[in-house]
C-alpha cells in the first residue's frame, strides 16, 4: 500500500503548542510503503517529542531492518556498557544479492593502477551520527532517514538506492546517547519551557558527549584505541567509502555549519582537489537549507587538520569527509540569539543535510569515484620516491609497547611486519624479537606518512585540535626512516609478546620495570599479599643486568611455598607479557640483594576526585588506563561529597585537571596529605595546590603585549598563544624513580596547556626538564618556547608526613599516549622511596 506525504510548513513558535509530524520532517511528493513501520510506530512517539534513547534506537533499526529488503543490520561490537554497535547496509535489493562482488570491485580502485569502470560502479557513503551523545539531533534524525530509505517509493529514491551503497551508523556513541537521552527526558517539562536557565538545559558532569570512560571518541579515528572506533574503522577499511559524514551539534546560538572548514588550516597531505569537491558538494547542502530557510556558513570555525576527527580522517583515505555541526537545543525547546530553537528543527536541519549528502553522491558519483582511485594511484607514486624502503621501529627493552602500535597499525589495514634480523640502523639497534618494519610501498602509504611525520612549520598558527601526534613519540619507541625490504619478515604475523618465568628459584626472582604491563603485574603481586623490593640501583645477578627500578621479589618469609609462589609469578609474567628472573644468589654486582638499596613497597590504594570542575577527559584517560589496562582499582571521589568522606582509606589521591576547587576541599586534603597521604596533581591543579600551599612550585608568566594588532585580528593573536597540543623533549633523571622503566635519558613528552614550571635551584629536583630546544612537532609560539625551554615538567614537595606530586603535562592522553603511562604508575608505587 502507498500513501503520500505532503509537506507542511509549521511556524517555529507552535512547538510549544503542537507536536511534530512525519509531514515536518520530510519533503513533499515522497511515496511511502505502508507496509515499512514508521519510527512514531515502534518508538510510541513522534521524532522530536522525546530524545530517543539507544534501546529504543536500535529497537527501530531492528524492526526496520526485518521489513524492507532494502536494509541489511549488523552488530559490529560492544560498546564498554554492552551496548551493539550497528551498522546497516542500505541498497537496492539487486545490489544487496551481489553486494560482496560490488565491496571487492570497489577495493579494487584503492589498490591497482587498472581501474574498474568507475562509470557503472556505485559510489559508498558512510553516514554517521552523534558520536557526542549529548549531540542527540543526529541520532534522532537518523530514525527518519533510515524510514525514509527503507519506505520511500518514488523513483528518485529507487535509483540513489540503485547506484550508491549507504553504510548508516546510527549511533557511533551508544553509551553517551542513551546517557544523555535519560538526562534530557527525565527533566523535560510537560509545559516545554525555553528559559535556558533550566536545569533541562544544564547536564550534570560528565554529560552525554563521552563514551562510558569520558572519551571524546571523534579523537580517536587516528588512535583507534576504543571499541566503537575499533568497529568503525574496521567497517571504513573494508569499504572505502567515497564520501563520509559525522553530524554534531554546537553552541545553541549557532546556526547550521558544513565544511569546507577553514581552507589555511587543511593539513598539508590532504589533497587540494579533496577541498575543492567537498565545497562543492556544499552546494548541494546550501541549496537544501535555502528550501527550509535555515541560516548556514561554512569555511569558518572548524578545521581540516588533525586527522584523527571523523570529517578527517576519510581526507588521508581518499574519501571525502564532511562535518555538520547544527547549533544545539540541548533539550526540547531553548532561546537563542536566532529565536526559539527546538528539538525538531535541529533534526529537520540534520535530515535535510543527510539528503543533501546523498543528492550530492549520486549526481557527482562519476567524480568521486575517478578522485579516489587518482588518489591512491598518485599516493604509490609519492611513496616510491620516498627515501628508504621501510619504517622500523621497536624497544629492546619493552616489546608490549612496540606490539601495541604494530597492533594499531595493523587496525587501519597498514601492512606491518616482524623485523626478519637483528640490525643497526644509524647507531639505533633493533630486534627482530622486538621491532618491526613497515614498507612505505603499500595503499595506505599517505596515512601512514600522517601517523609518522613531524612537522614544526605552518600555514596557521590557530588549531581547532592538537597539531601534532607522531606514533613514534607518543609510543616512546626506537624510530628510523630508513629501512629495507630485505628486513620484512613477511612470512611471521603480528602477535602479543610472550611472557615466561625463566627458571623457578629457591632464593629470589627479579622482575625488570622497563615493560609496558610492569605496574599491572606488580599489583597483581601487591594483591596476593607477595612482598616487594623496588632496587634503587642498577645491578647484575646471575649475568643478568637490572636496571633502576626492578622489582625484587624474595622467595623466604611468604606467605607461599616456593613452589607455589614460583606457580603465581609464572601466570603473572604470561598475562603481562614480560619475563620475571629466577635468581639463584644474593651477591650482585652492584648492591647485593639484601642491600637497603632494596626498598619495600606498599600497594597503592588510589582514589581519584571527579565532579564538576574537574576535566572530564583527563579522568577518564587516567580510570580507563588503571581499570582496563592495569587492573588496578581507583575510586572515583565525586567532589561534591569529598568533604564529608574518610580519606584515610586511600594512600594516594589523584587530583585530575583543574582550574580549582572550593576552599574547604583545599583544606581537607592537606590534613590528609600531613597525615602521610600521597597527593598526584595534573596541569592546572597545580596553581590552585600552590594558592592554597599544599605545593611549593615557582611558575613563568608571559608579560606580552599585543602590537600593531587590530581589533579584528585580537582572537587570532590571541588563540596563537595557546597550545593546542604539541610533542616537546624532556630530559630525564633516571635516577630518580618518578624515570624508572626508561632506559632512555630523553623523553617525548605532551603538552597543551601554557603551564610553565621553573626549575628547582637544585639539579636532582628537576628529574624531567624540558630541554634546550625542546620543539619536537608542532605548533607553539615564540614567546611560549621561551618559557618552556628549561622548565621542570614534574614537582615533588614534602608535606608533613606525606606529599605532593605535581605533572605539568597529560601523562595519558587519549589512551594512546603510551609513551608516558609509567610516570603516574611510578608517583603510584615509588611514592615512599623518594
Amino acid at each position: 500500500m502507498i500513501f503520500r506525504c505532503l509537506f507542511l510548513f509549521i511556524p517555529l513558535f507552535m512547538w510549544t503548542q503542537s507536536l511534530p509530524s512525519v509531514e515536518y520532517y520530510l519533503s513533499d511528493n515522497n511515496l511511502y510503503n505502508d507496509d515499512i513501520p514508521t519510527p512514531e510506530s515502534v518508538l510510541g512517539y513522534q521524532v522530536g517529542e522525546w530524545h530517543v534513547t539507544h534501546d529504543k534506537l536500535v529497537d527501530y533499526m531492528k524492526t526496520i531492518a526485518q521489513s524492507s529488503n532494502r536494509i541489511k543490520i549488523e552488530n559490529r561490537g560492544y560498546t564498554f556498557e554492552d551496548r551493539p554497535l550497528l551498522l546497516l547496509t542500505i541498497t537496492s535489493t539487486k545490489n544487496h544479492q551481489n553486494i560482496e562482488a560490488i565491496r571487492k570491485e570497489h577495493l579494487l580502485a584503492t589498490q591497482h593502477d587498472m581501474n574498474s569502470d568507475y562509470k557503472k560502479r556505485p559510489v559508498v557513503v558512510y553516514q554517521g551520527f552523534s558520536i557526542h551523545g549529548n549531540e542527540a539531533s543526529g541520532s534522532n534524525a537518523a530514525l527518519l532517514l533510515a524510514y525514509h530509505l527503507a519506505a520511500a517509493e518514488t523513483e528518485s529514491v529507487k535509483n540513489l538506492l540503485e547506484n550508491t551503497i549507504i553504510l548508516f551508523d546510527p549511533s557511533m556513541n551508544p553509551d553517551g546517547l542513551q546517557r544523555f537521552a535519560h538526562w534530557a527526558n527525565s527533566n523535560k517539562n510537560l509545559n516545554l519551557n525555553p528559559d535556558s536557565n533550566d536545569r533541562e538545559y544544564h547536564e550534570d558532569w560528565p554529560g552525554g558527549r563521552t563514551n562510558h570512560y569520558w572519551f571524546d571518541m571523534n579523537r580517536d579515528w587516528l588512535p583507534v584505541q576504543l571499541p566503537e572506533s575499533q568497529a568503525r574503522i574496521k567497517t571504513f577499511h573494508r569499504w572505502m567509502p567515497n564520501i563520509l559524514t559525522d553530524h554534531h551539534e554546537m553552541g545553541t546560538n549557532s546556526s547550521f555549519f558544513f565544511q569546507p572548514g577553514i581552507p589555511s588550516r587543511t593539513h598539508p597531505l590532504t589533497p587540494i582537489i579533496n577541498q575543492q569537491i567537498t565545497k562543492e558538494i556544499g552546494q548541494f547542502h546550501a541549496s537544501a537549507l535555502n528550501n527550509l530557510g535555515s541560516l548556514y556558513y561554512s569555511e569558518e570555525d572548524f578545521d581540516d587538520f588533525y586527522y584523527g576527527k571523523g570529517s578527517t580522517f576519510p581526507d588521508i583515505n581518499g574519501s571525502i569527509g564532511i562535518l555538520f555541526e547544527q547549533g544545539s537545543s540541548r533539550g526540547h525547546i531553548q532561546e537563542t540569539d536566532n529565536g526559539i530553537l527546538s528539538f525538531p528543527f535541529t533534526i529537520r536541519n540534520q535530515l535535510t543535510a543527510a539528503l543533501s549528502t546523498l543528492e550530492a553522491a549520486l549526481n557527482m558519483r562519476e567524480k568521486l569515484l575517478k578522485y579516489q582511485y587518482n588518489f591512491f594511484k598518485n599516493a604509490r607514486k609519492e611513496s616510491a620516491k620516498e627515501a628508504g624502503d621501510a619504517y622500523v621501529f621497536g624497544d629492546v627493552s619493552d616489546p608490549a609497547k612496540a606490539y601495541h602500535l604494530a597492533e594499531l597499525l595493523n587496525r587501519q589495514h597498514i601492512e606491518v611486519y616482524p623485523l626478519k634480523e637483528d640490525i643497526e640502523i644509524d647507531g639505533t639497534f633493533f630486534s627482530k624479537s622486538t621491532a618491526y618494519t613497515i614498507p612505505k610501498q603499500q595503499k595506505n602509504s599517505r596515512l601512514l606518512k600522517a601517523i609518522f611525520e613531524t612537522r614544526t612549520e605552518f600555514k596557521d598558527s590557530l588549531f581547532y585540535d592538537i597539531s601534532a601526534w607522531s606514533f613514534s613519540h607518543a609510543f616512546d619507541l626506537d624510530f628510523s626512516e630508513n629501512g629495507k625490504i630485505k628486513y620484512v619478515n613477511n612470512k611471521t604475523k603480528v602477535s602479543p609478546p610472550l611472557g615466561k618465568l625463566n627458571q623457578k628459584s629457591d632464593y629470589a626472582y627479579v622482575m625488570p620495570w622497563s615493560d609496558y604491563y610492569s605496574p599491572k603485574a606488580l599489583y597483581h603481586l601487591m594483591q596476593n599479599n607477595i612482598r616487594v623490593k623496588v632496587g634503587l640501583q642498577p645491578f647484575a645477578v646471575d649475568g643478568i643486568d637490572f636496571d633502576y627500578g626492578s622489582i625484587l621479589i624474595p622467595v623466604q618469609n611468604q606467605m607461599y611455598s616456593a613452589e607455589r609462589l614460583a606457580q603465581i609469578l609464572e601466570q603473572t609474567a604470561k598475562s603481562s607479557y614480560l619475563s620475571i628472573y629466577g635468581v639463584t644468589t644474593g651477591l650482585a654486582n652492584g648492591p647485593d640483594l639484601g642491600s637497603n638499596q632494596f626498598r619495600t613497597l606498599k600497594k597503592p590504594t588510589v582514589g581519584m576526585i571527579v565532579g564538576n570542575d574537574i576535566d572530564a577527559y583527563d579522568a577518564g584517560e587516567i580510570w580507563h588506563l588503571m581499570d582496563t589496562r592495569y587492573n588496578i582499582p581507583i575510586t572515583r571521589l565525586g567532589v561534591s561529597n569529598l568533604i564529608r568522606f574518610d580519606l584515610n582509606r586511600y594512600n594516594c589521591i589523584i587530583l585530575p585537571n583543574t582550574y580549582g576547587l572550593d576552599e574547604a576541599l583545599a583544606k581537607k586534603l592537606k590534613k590528609w596529605v600531613e597525615n602521610g597521604g600521597t597527593l598526584i596533581a595534573y596541569q592546572n591543579a597545580l596553581s590552585w595546590l600552590k594558592k592554597h600551599e599544599l605545593l611549593t612550585v615557582e611558575f613563568a608568566k608571559q608579560s606580552r603585549n599585543a602590537k600593531n594588532v587590530s581589533f579584528e585580528q585580537r582572537s587570532k593573536y590571541q588563540g596563537a598563544q595557546g597550545i593546542g597540543g604539541a610533542i616537546f623533549e624532556a630530559y630525564l633523571d633516571r635516577s630518580h624513580p618518578i624515570n624508572f622503566g626508561y632506559n632512555n635519558n630523553k623523553l617525548a613528552l605532551f603538552k597543551n596547556t601554557t603551564i610553565f614550571m621553573k626549575s628547582d635551584k637544585n639539579s636532582y629536583n628537576n628529574p624531567i626538564k624540558y630541554s634546550k630546544d625542546p620543539l619536537l612537532s608542532g605548533y607553539i609560539s615564540e614567546d611560549n618556547l621561551k618559557l618552556l625551554k628549561e622548565s621542570s615538567a614534574f614537582k615533588s614537595s614534602a608535606l608533613g608526613n606525606g606529599k605532593v606530586i605535581g605533572f605539568t603535562d597529560n601523562t595519558n592522553f587519549r589512551a594512546f599516549w603510551y609513551g608516558t603511562n609509567k610516570l603516574l604508575m611510578n608517583a603510584l608505587f615509588f611514592r615512599t622511596v623518594f
